[in-house]
Parts: C-alpha cells; structure tokens; sequence
C-alpha cells in the first residue's frame, strides 16, 4: 500500500510539473487601453472568443460579438458587462456558414460603426457538412466566411488609423494540406466525413487561415493595416461538442489532464492584436505570445495566392 501511495504521489507531483513548465501558457503583457476603439471578435459567446471580448471590454473597448447564436451571445453580454462595467458591448449576427450573413453583417457594421480598429477572426469548428451556400461546413466557416468578413471591412481598418486583423489559426496546420482539385470539384479540403476525416479537414482549414495571413500581409504592403496568425494552445473549449460518442471517449479525459483554459487560451490572441512594436511582424505566425517559425508550406507564396484566387471565386468577388 507504502509503495502504492509513493508512486500515485510521483504521478500528481510530475503531472503538476508538466503544467506549471509547459502547459501553463505565458500571459499576454500588454497594458494598452482601449477606449474609443471598435473591436469584432466572431465566436465571441463562448470559449476563448468569450475571454478575448472580455479582456478588451476591460480595457474599455466598444466590442462587438458576432455570433450566429442570439441567445447565448445575449448571455456572454451579460457577463462580460457584470464582469467589466463597460457596456459598450453588443451583439451582431453573424453566421459564418453563409456568405449573404456574412454580407448583411458587414453592411450592417459599415451603416452603424464608424470605425474598426481590430478585427478577430476566432470563430472555428470541426463539423461535418456543408454550408448553405454548398461549401464544405468547416472549410467554409473556419476559412471562407472569415475570408469575406476580412474583405468586406478592410477598407473601414484602413480608414481607422493603425488598425489589426487576427486570426487564430492552430499548430495543427502542420497536418494540414490544401488539394486545390478538391476545392476545384468538391467545393471542400477533403472528402468523407468520419471524425478522423473531420480532423483533417480541420487542419486543412488551419494551414489556410496561416495562407491568408501571409497573402494577407503582402496585399497589406504600404497600408496602415497589419495581420497576425496564431496557435492559442491546446485548450478546452467547445469546438468538439458535436463529435461523436466513440471521440469524446477518447478526448475527454486527454482534455482534461492536459488542456488549459479559456483564460490561457485568449492570451496569445491577446498579445498579437494589443502588443505594441509587431508591425514589422505583420504576416507572421505565433504561439506562447511570441513569434514562430513555420513550415514551408504555411508561407508558400504560390499556395498562398493560389488560395486567395479560389476563395475569392467561391465568395463571388472574382
């Protein structure tokens, strides 16, 4: 029983070990305010969407939820503005899965803000599927609809000074690859719909949103607009709530030793749209609050144009 209770006493310590030196993520340091700046973060109504709006509602931000969910953006309202006092935060419709929401967002925007300062692309899944307008569901909400969002009001970040586009992205990019036949044919990254198929799909999407930002940042050249791409961890949010029984069995109790929270994950996002000095950076990758290099096929230009061009052609602006 001594030895027992030795060992399982070894396994906490080293488990704890393991999170204070390499799952507890670095913090955001910045102490820039935010008071007569305008703020988007789609997917805002939960999980690291939620925490992102939360700490710019903090620094005093007009922050703007868009989620395709009233209700539960309502909900997060509530919290935030309990948690904050600010209540410059509103909730505008978004539904990233079809281009005339992503359309009417963007009018609507135009018509009632006067000005954008930061746009967060966060907003991500890993459904099966497709989108209302045919594209496969998380090649068409991960990448597209924050694709045309991010076109449709870059000419109101460029009218607002030093302005900044965000997208989290994911480290698991490094799995991901872009079959242009497939886009070409299927209007989607891949075929099947399996969860293992789904995962893929999801990297797939991830090595796209890290393509847009480095062609992003060229058409951006000479502009007062800058963009970021960024891995926010490994961390516990709702982005699998529909998965299958047989993969939450799986997931479930590897989430909960070894993913962080909501907290930690907003942190990096964070400091890529309020940390001061990354401008030369625009284009770049990070995780961990800092800069990273990526593979060759994440800052491919030809890959990277070649995207640009489909997607423009599947959202009707080509």
């Amino acid at each position: 029983m001594f030895t027992l209770l030795v060992i399982a006493a070894g396994i906490v310590a080293a488990y704890l070990l393991l999170h204070l030196m390499v799952l507890k993520l670095p913090k955001c340091k910045s102490n820039v305010q935010l008071h007569g700046k305008v703020v988007i973060v789609t997917g805002a109504n939960t999980g690291i969407g939620k925490t992102t709006a939360l700490d710019l509602a903090r620094r005093g931000g007009r922050v703007i939820l868009a989620c395709r969910d009233k209700r539960r953006a309502e909900e997060a309202i509530l919290d935030i503005v309990k948690e904050t006092g600010n209540r410059e935060v509103v909730f505008m419709p978004l539904d990233l899965g079809s281009m005339q929401s992503v359309r009417s967002f963007a009018e609507n925007f135009l018509k009632s803000e006067p000005r954008l300062d930061i746009l967060i692309n966060n907003a991500g899944l890993m459904n099966g599927g497709q989108t209302v307008d045919g594209v496969g569901m998380i090649f068409g909400v991960n990448h597209l609809g924050h694709f045309l969002l991010t076109l449709l009001l870059l000419e109101r970040l460029k009218e607002s000074g030093s302005s900044r586009v965000v997208t989290v992205a994911s480290k698991g990019y490094e799995f991901g690859c872009i079959d242009f036949s497939c886009i070409d044919s299927h209007k989607d990254l891949g075929l099947g719909d399996s969860d293992w198929n789904l995962f893929e799909k999801y990297c797939h999407s991830k090595l796209c949103n890290i393509l847009f930002t480095h062609e992003l940042a060229v058409r951006l050249q000479g502009s007062n607009v800058t963009c970021y791409s960024l891995h926010p961890g490994a961390i516990k949010t709702e982005i699998g709530r529909y998965a299958r029984f047989w993969w939450k069995c799986v997931m479930t109790p590897i989430t909960a030793l070894f993913f962080v929270d909501a907290v930690s994950g907003a942190q990096t996002t964070l400091h890529c749209a309020l940390q001061e000095g990354l401008e030369s950076l625009s284009g770049r990758y990070f995780s961990s609050c800092s800069v990273q290099e990526v593979q060759a096929k994440a800052k491919d230009d030809k890959a990277a144009r070649k995207l640009w061009e489909a997607s423009e052609r599947l959202c009707g602006m080509s």
